[in-house]
């Protein structure tokens, strides 16, 4: 078909290009859509912060890793870390070794480790959670827009068909030129709601198991730590 002729018959049905629907549409519809628009970029903007943020902890986890396990002293990397502990894991292991300095210069030699393993437990749980809840921040944004972005474009499909029967009234006809430009706002809404919801809801369950992973990584590393100023501790004594 001449694309003159497919021109002249879009132009003639009012246009049907998102933003010619967006424009056509009443108040309430043109509400739905500029909340589901909102809702769709403010989804993508969380979505690639956590990208970069999970990335670069488990970079940092890494590097962090190889440098406690090199064999070095404890002491010095603690030294190095603690003024600027820069992840999650740094966080963990320089609140532990704070409780551990701190115990081993206010007590005395003989009540060395009275408890100590109970604090260090603590302090580290207590980092971990911590830190997971900066890490989680925004998810709930996906979330909730996963849940009911799909209801919010169908309450503007609702309000959409309600005009397009209200317009079939006043004009006592069923034109499909009559009913169509109500018909297609309505059903831009839907899939509007449904392009803000699908990407939402898919990244909200990926990062989620990367978080539960990261959580994992963080709890093993706190516990290997811990058996090691354990086994300390039991030297002390």
């Amino acid at each position: 078909m001449d694309n003159t002729i497919v021109s002249e018959a879009v132009s003639q049905s009012g246009g049907l290009s998102p933003v010619e629907l967006f424009l056509a549409a009443d108040f309430v519809v043109k509400t739905v859509m500029a909340i589901l628009l909102a809702l769709s970029v403010w989804c993508w903007a969380v979505i690639v912060a956590k990208w970069r943020l999970i990335v670069q902890l488990n970079k940092d986890a890494s590097d962090f890793e190889d440098a406690f396990w090199s064999g070095g002293s404890l002491d010095e990397l603690y030294d190095r870390v603690s003024s600027n502990p820069l992840d999650p894991m740094t966080s963990v292991f320089s609140v532990a070794m704070r409780e551990w300095r701190r115990a081993a210069n206010k007590e005395p030699q003989k009540n060395f480790g009275v408890g100590l393993k109970e604090r260090l437990d603590r302090v580290m749980s207590v980092a971990i959670g911590r830190e997971m809840s900066l890490i989680e921040k925004g998810m709930t944004v996906l979330a909730s827009t996963g849940s009911t972005a799909p209801f919010i474009g169908l309450f503007g499909t609702v309000w959409g068909i309600m005009n397009s029967f209200g317009a079939i009234a006043a004009e006592k006809t069923t034109n499909l030129a009559v009913v169509a430009p109500g018909i297609a706002e309505a059903l831009f809404a839907t899939a509007m709601g449904l392009f803000a919801a699908i990407p939402a809801s898919l990244a909200y369950n990926k990062f989620a198991a990367d978080m539960n992973q990261y959580s994992g990584r963080l709890e093993t590393f706190a516990g290997d730590f811990q058996a090691i100023l354990s086994r300390q501790i039991d030297e002390e004594g």
